[in-house]
């Protein structure tokens, strides 16, 4: 006898049940780093400098395109980061600022309009070393930045990059 199932019953799952996979957001940020490969390799022939100097304009062209509550937070953020830690190499990492040692991303800002929150974030991977103990904060949410805030990232990001 035929099955009378839809294919949404064949499949496992039901009307009721929601997809649980990515979000439009974290899908639109996937799609961002396959367009930074390809970007990359385009790149591969240039000189070091050329790729680093093309990596920091795409940086600073994607804190341009963020509202300003976010872009005015970034561009102080990367003016931190380039100031305490010289040898970060700026670079787009799934569609946000990112500064990395080697190729290997230590920090990161994320908007609050990138995956509507409502705050950002300045986070570090586990490349950064800010190993305190047996448990430590990897991402700090930011509002706005005061005098004491700057010279707390300062002081992180010195930290991170060891």
């Amino acid at each position: 006898m035929p099955s009378t199932k839809s294919s949404s019953e064949n499949s496992g799952t039901t009307t009721d049940e929601k997809y649980s996979g990515f979000t439009a957001e974290e899908r639109a940020a996937m799609k961002e780093h396959a367009q930074e490969q390809k970007k990359a390799a385009a790149r591969r022939g240039s000189s070091r400098a050329e790729k680093e100097a093309a990596a920091e304009r795409d940086v600073l062209a994607k804190i341009a395109e963020m509202p300003e509550a976010d872009r005015v937070l970034a561009e102080r953020i990367h003016r931190i980061i380039k100031a305490a830690a010289p040898e970060l190499a700026p670079k787009l990492w799934y569609g946000m600022p990112a500064y990395a040692r080697e190729g290997k991303v230590v920090c990161h800002f994320q908007s609050a309009e990138k995956f509507k929150t409502r705050y950002a974030t300045l986070g570090f991977s586990d490349q950064a070393v800010l190993d305190d103990g047996t448990m430590w904060p990897v991402a700090y949410a930011v509002k706005e930045l005061t005098a004491a805030d700057e010279q707390f990232i300062t002081a992180l990001v010195t930290k991170a990059v060891g």
